[in-house]
């Protein structure tokens, strides 16, 4: 069974540990869009990984990892990310991957991206500039680099000389060298010529042979291209659509989709946060939950789960069901509120809308839930769970109309709450208990 997870909110929902959970019951995990900005942090044996282009089950020992064409690739990033692997004496020979028609991140694009930045002024949308949105803006107006044109030089030369020129002319300066880029590039592309192939036609051999795939997206649907708070989204579909497109397979090659999504909500950047808790409240709440981010260090806005926003989620993925993670964070409060709709003017929103000027002048409809005292921390079955995070839990359903599959309890993988066992057991072939 083929199953996809994605991120019910703003990203940052703890889809690596997810995917790190279950990915020993995968023979594949195919990332399918994003770039290096989206950091996945793992907890096994006391160490921290934090993964931001190599799928999440890279840390499993035979499973193969899959980056897809609808990522964008920083070669000096992947490497680094390799090297930092084989340190903790993890391997990725013979396991990885890389699509030939995946596009790449090049010095430019890192450039424009902090001058494009600094141009909006107060409309700045909160990018890492990292030079991910000017490497997708270069392939939809189809003058992008792909891993395929690393093998042939003269294409290479003559696109970086063009890319370099483009970021020079928009600097007005002369400071970036394409022949230095070149260079460099082509070092990096020797290094990655092993792994590069076509992820299409390895994905359904794969299917044909009847190994079981698990398709990983990055950041979460509130920052899809499409679907996302536009224009405070990323540039990629981070949707479970993104992984047909992004992987080069057919919609019936998903079988089920998992959403993730925190016991609150979090968000990075600017951009419209209905339920954000400003001042004292959400200060305690991002030290408690050591809400910063995982690739770039910056402090995360936080507020309560907002249910319209998850359903939102729900019906533009199809969720099957959630997980629920940081469920811990929550411990010891007196009452815990939902997000339940949107108060607009004299009238009440229970859909999300499209408009974000509307969105602003939304407040949200607030439903307090029952707290509990007794810790879920470390929790690893649904029975040990106090009875008011069990009630809470049960209102997300309701509210989302999906089931819960897993709650997430601490940061390690043994940290776990099966709740739905039957369900586990169809998707994971004999559950994770």
């Amino acid at each position: 069974m083929n199953i996809a997870v994605v991120g019910a909110q703003w990203g940052d929902e703890g889809k690596g540990k997810i995917v790190d959970l279950v990915a020993p019951r995968f023979s594949v995990v195919a990332r399918y869009q994003g770039g290096h900005n989206a950091g996945h942090t793992v907890h096994v044996g006391g160490r921290r990984f934090v993964l931001r282009l190599i799928p999440s089950g890279i840390l499993h020992p035979g499973v193969t990892c899959i980056i897809g064409n609808g990522l964008v690739v920083d070669l000096k990033a992947l490497f680094e990310e390799v090297d930092e692997l084989a340190v903790a004496g993890i391997t990725v020979d013979g396991r990885l991957l890389v699509s030939d028609r995946a596009h790449l991140i090049l010095p430019y694009h890192r450039d424009i991206d902090r001058l494009s930045e600094a141009g909006l002024g107060a409309r700045k949308i909160g990018t890492t500039s990292r030079g991910i949105g000017p490497a997708y803006e270069d392939k939809a107006g189809r003058r992008g680099l792909r891993v395929c044109d690393l093998t042939d030089a003269s294409t290479l030369e003559e696109q970086i000389r063009d890319g370099v020129e483009r970021r020079n002319r928009l600097a007005g300066d002369d400071t970036l060298d394409w022949r230095d880029v070149l260079q460099q590039t082509s070092i990096l592309a020797e290094r990655l010529r092993p792994w590069i192939g076509d992820v299409s036609v390895a994905l359904a051999r794969a299917m044909a042979g009847g190994r079981a795939i698990l398709f990983e997206g990055a950041q979460g649907t509130m920052l899809d291209l499409d679907h996302g708070t536009y224009p405070y989204v990323t540039s990629s579909s981070a949707t479970v659509g993104g992984a047909c497109t992004g992987l080069g397979v057919g919609p019936r090659s998903v079988h089920a989709v998992l959403g993730i999504a925190k016991a609150y909500t979090t968000r990075v950047g600017e951009g419209p946060f209905p339920t954000e808790l400003l001042g004292p409240a959400g200060d305690a709440l991002r030290a408690k939950g050591n809400e910063f981010g995982a690739v770039t260090g910056r402090p995360r806005r936080c507020g309560w789960f907002d249910a319209v926003q998850v359903r939102h989620s729900v019906r533009v993925n199809g969720l099957d069901a959630l997980v629920v993670t940081k469920m811990d964070v929550l411990d010891g409060l007196d009452g815990v509120p939902i997000g339940v709709g949107y108060r607009c003017g004299a009238d009440t929103l229970t859909e999300f809308p499209a408009s974000l000027r509307k969105l602003q002048q939304c407040t949200p409809v607030f439903e307090t839930m029952p707290g509990w005292h007794a810790p879920t921390a470390g929790v690893r079955s649904a029975a040990a769970l106090p009875a008011g995070a069990q009630a809470y839990l049960r209102r997300l359903e309701e509210l989302t109309g999906v089931p819960v599959l897993l709650v997430s309890t601490g940061a390690a993988r043994e940290d776990t709450v099966v709740r739905n066992e039957p369900l586990a057991s169809t998707w994971f072939g004999g559950g994770l208990s």
